[in-house]
């Protein structure tokens, strides 16, 4: 189990089952996703994730790298780690220009075709936003070649309104700062909700929810849940996590590329949206432990959850590709919410498949201690 921080340790006394309804869990998502986060500067999420989580386990506490790990104890000693990162793809202000502009520089990966335009939150050092736009010129200026070429993150630029660098530090800016393309969370219909950040606040809402759906159980293999940091820049924070926990076996809980739109090809759609919680089978990173592929599929089954499998060609890795290599090892899986459009301004996610993975991920915990020997 993870071992006490000092100054860093929190309890709470536990709280009834169901504290966090059902139909509370679109404002979970709601909150993470509006919150801001990149890499390394995910205080906002961590303040979020802490408050919910302290009153549904028996103690949580933050690492010296900002990680929360969060730990319930069970009948055995052996733990189950899940593991959702909290930062969010974005930029830091590289450079602030003579004329008040602002230079980006990417945290995560970025395609810059899709940032044209966009508005922009800045969040200054003393906590406060600044909201400007991805500046672009209009087409009636351009040459015949400029418009056929495709943009460079360092072609662009933000516009917060200032005529000078002197008045963006004025406006409480600086380089360093973190910025993200913003837009708040919105529920198109019953099953359709928009907002950023879903990669991986989807997997943040799933961890909260599984520990307020396992209050008042007694679990057989004792579990941590850890909301871990800088994924998105090289799966940094689970590295440590997985080192202090020492698991036997773990699931990464993540929001995942859904492509079936136009335009992608039947090899390059990982995973549909819709189709409920995507079970990884392979990642550039990770070959999932057959173990826990199968025990999911039989949890689903039993709980009449549809699922799908995810068997990438091309994509990213998750933080069960260094999870896994920990200690001497460990069992280590990935389960994944449908998200379309992750890695942009907006993304999309039904929310019945955010409510099947809760209940899938909640399943396997309950029957993971036949896996362990």
């Amino acid at each position: 189990m993870a071992p006490p921080c000092a100054g860093g340790a929190s309890r709470g006394p536990p709280a009834p089952a169901g504290t966090l309804l059902l139909v509370q869990t679109l404002d979970v998502l709601r909150q993470l996703s509006e919150a801001v986060g990149v890499a390394g500067m995910e205080d906002e999420v961590r303040d979020l994730v802490t408050e919910m989580a302290r009153p549904l386990c028996d103690e949580v506490h933050v690492d010296v790298l900002g990680n929360v790990i969060c730990t319930r104890r069970g009948r055995r000693d052996e733990v189950l780690l899940l593991d959702a990162h909290m930062d969010e793809v974005g930029f830091l202000v590289a450079h602030v220009d003579d004329a008040g502009f602002l230079r980006l520089g990417a945290l995560g990966g970025w395609d810059a075709r899709i940032l044209l335009s966009h508005a922009i939150t800045v969040r200054t050092r003393d906590g406060g936003t600044v909201r400007g736009v991805i500046g672009t010129a209009p087409p009636h200026v351009l040459k015949e070649e400029d418009r056929k070429r495709t943009p460079q993150l360092e072609d662009l630029f933000v516009d917060i309104g200032a005529s000078s660098a002197a008045e963006v530090a004025e406006m409480g800016v600086r380089v360093g700062d973190q910025c993200v393309p913003s837009y708040g969370f919105e529920r198109l219909s019953d099953d359709l909700v928009m907002g950023k950040a879903f990669d991986d606040r989807a997997g943040c809402t799933v961890a909260v929810r599984v520990l307020d759906e396992l209050q008042g159980e007694d679990l057989d293999l004792s579990l941590a849940v850890s909301f871990s940091i800088g994924e998105e820049v090289g799966l940094r924070g689970a590295r440590t996590v997985a080192h202090q926990v020492s698991p036997t076996v773990a699931l990464a809980l993540e929001g995942t590329t859904a492509v079936d739109i136009p335009g992608v090809g039947p090899l390059r759609r990982s995973c549909r949206f819709g189709g409920g919680p995507a079970i990884t089978i392979a990642d550039p990173s990770l070959v999932a432990d057959r173990r826990v592929v199968r025990l999911l599929e039989e949890v689903a089954e039993r709980g009449g959850i549809t699922v799908q499998h995810k068997v990438p060609l091309y994509g990213g890795s998750t933080n069960a590709g260094v999870i896994h290599l920990a200690g001497a090892g460990v069992m280590c899986g990935v389960v994944s919410v449908p998200c379309r459009y992750i890695h942009t301004p907006l993304s999309m996610l039904r929310p019945s498949d955010l409510e099947g993975t809760i209940t899938l991920v909640a399943g396997f915990t309950r029957s993971v201690g036949s896996l362990v020997g």
